[in-house]
């Protein structure tokens, strides 16, 4: 009979609820500004007739952009928390052993010598550059995304160019971070090695 493998916590319940959020906001924002981008697309242009038109689509756009903020705001306050009062060790910061660990992959997957698949601690360099890709790209779409919804407030305090400015900006981080989404994401923890832990915290 094999042996039963050991469980352990890699992500508590506060956690897991924070990524579906995340994954709730980010999908819904993906979507409803997608459609916007590609407007003159037939498939855009059904999505939108099925929403109920270009200004629900708007709407619901904003609505899980506000809920993207909030999560962003008490993810803050939940890190503070963590490093400033618990004294939590900051593990998703980069170290030069990341670089080593990559460098070393890097040979390994293109067969370059006889090197070893790294070992790799909680967090892997790939996790890290994708955890950092995300804070990156939300700050970008949240500061663009202010200055389209607000263009009269902006203009205020700099030049009308930065509008069609953060408009390019803006769409051109969504495209990224869906591709990145579907081509890193998917693959890597979906696809490559199923792994469960954001469903089961273990």
């Amino acid at each position: 009979m094999p042996e039963k493998q050991a469980k352990h916590l890699r992500f508590p319940l506060p956690v897991r609820i924070e990524h579906w959020v995340l994954f709730a906001s980010f999908s819904t924002l993906a979507l409803t500004g997608l459609v916007q981008k590609f407007a003159e697309g037939i498939i855009a242009d059904r999505i939108i007739g099925l929403l109920g038109g270009i200004e629900t689509v708007r709407l619901i756009h904003h609505v899980a952009a506000v809920v993207l903020m909030l999560l962003a705001v008490y993810y803050i306050g939940s890190v503070s928390y963590k490093l400033f009062v618990r004294r939590v060790r900051p593990s998703m910061l980069p170290t030069l052993t990341d670089v080593r660990t990559a460098i070393q992959a890097f040979r390994y997957n293109l067969r370059l010598g006889k090197v070893k698949k790294p070992q790799q601690g909680r967090y892997t360099f790939e996790e890290k550059i994708e955890y950092w890709a995300v804070i990156w790209g939300t700050m970008i779409m949240a500061i663009t995304g202010f200055m389209m919804w607000n263009p009269i407030a902006t203009t205020r305090y700099l030049p009308g160019e930065v509008i069609p400015a953060a408009k390019a900006a803006h769409g051109g981080e969504a495209l990224l971070a869906v591709l990145a989404i579907i081509v890193w994401h998917l693959y890597h923890v979906h696809i490559r090695q199923f792994n469960k832990s954001m469903f089961t915290g273990s």
